[in-house]
């Protein structure tokens, strides 16, 4: 391994995508490496999904070279779940196969596509020690978790997703950012409640805890509910990024915040003028325009007054 030459790998950075299956993790990756490419980056993509098959992007480094779950489930009878977390405990195992596959790949931006396995990330170990040792190698990384954006049409819905993503944070232990995928179907299966800046900001939730306490099945579990947004708004953590990854204003966007988080825009890995480093460093690209934006283009307004609205909730 590289600690036992003393020589010191070059710094590296890059994304681990994360979040639950089907949230859209293998798309985004394909999207951000023909992103970045565009923008002049060179970008490897690797795959940490011992069950993903079909793989839609040009992948450098592929764990199932390694391990992949159908092998692990007919050899050790296991069933998917603990198929996948015996595969992580086996990578983990095996580090120096992964970084001498890694080693092959000098001055690249890492994207590692994720299992979506939601446990992996909330109380099993052995993601967060390969994050770990991947951070003992060098590697700056910051945690994209993806989440559907339409949970948000579902209070009970989008306060199970904001605990999952609190419990995320506090688990991986990495720069975090919260992604809301899919922004273009956020209505598919009902209207929001309030405007998009609420959800992406988690302003004051006693107003979701509302329209639950006026769904029967959920009113007797109001005091529960009550106190888990108390959790959520104590730890105060959790905002999320509206995310369209076909729209390139939206992926600008994500990239801008990830690569502050772990800290790419000051570096000097490429080009970049002052006042883009400066606005990145005080915080001064304001997202409230841009989620105004978003709204705009993928929430269908309902033409009522503030009063018609008021008396609906």
């Amino acid at each position: 391994m590289s600690s036992h030459t003393g020589v010191k790998p070059s710094l590296r950075f890059g994304q681990v995508v994360i979040g639950p299956a089907g949230s859209g993790k293998t798309t985004y990756c394909r999207g951000m490496q023909e992103f970045l490419t565009s923008l002049g980056r060179k970008v490897v993509v690797v795959n940490m999904d011992p069950a993903n098959e079909t793989l839609p992007y040009s992948c450098a480094v592929n764990i199932s070279e390694l391990v992949t779950l159908d092998d692990v489930m007919e050899s050790m009878k296991l069933g998917p779940n603990g198929g996948l977390l015996y595969c992580m405990e086996y990578v983990e195992a095996n580090l120096d196969w992964l970084e001498n596959k890694l080693k092959e790949h000098s001055d690249c931006y890492f994207l590692f596509d994720c299992p979506g396995q939601v446990e992996l990330y909330t109380h099993q170990s052995s993601v967060k020690n390969i994050f770990s040792q991947l951070a003992k190698w060098n590697f700056r990384l910051t945690s994209v978790h993806l989440v559907d954006s339409h949970y948000c049409a579902d209070p009970a819905k989008f306060i199970s997703v904001l605990c999952t993503s609190l419990s995320t944070m506090l688990h991986v232990e990495l720069p975090h950012v919260n992604i809301l995928s899919k922004m273009d179907l956020i209505e598919q299966y009902g209207k929001l409640a309030f405007n998009l800046d609420f959800y992406t900001e988690v302003m004051d939730l006693t107003y979701l805890l509302d329209h639950l306490a006026a769904d029967p099945f959920f009113k007797k579990f109001h005091r529960l509910n009550e106190k888990l947004a108390e959790v959520i708004q104590d730890y105060s953590l959790v905002s999320f990024v509206p995310l369209n990854v076909q729209d390139r204003e939206s992926m600008i966007q994500v990239l801008r915040t990830v690569d502050k988080a772990n800290g790419y825009c000051f570096g000097d890995l490429e080009e970049r003028n002052l006042q883009a480093m400066m606005s990145a460093a005080v915080g001064a690209d304001f997202q409230f325009d841009s989620t105004l934006g978003v709204q705009e283009r993928y929430v269908e307004t309902s033409g009522k007054t503030l009063e018609e609205e008021m008396m609906d909730l």
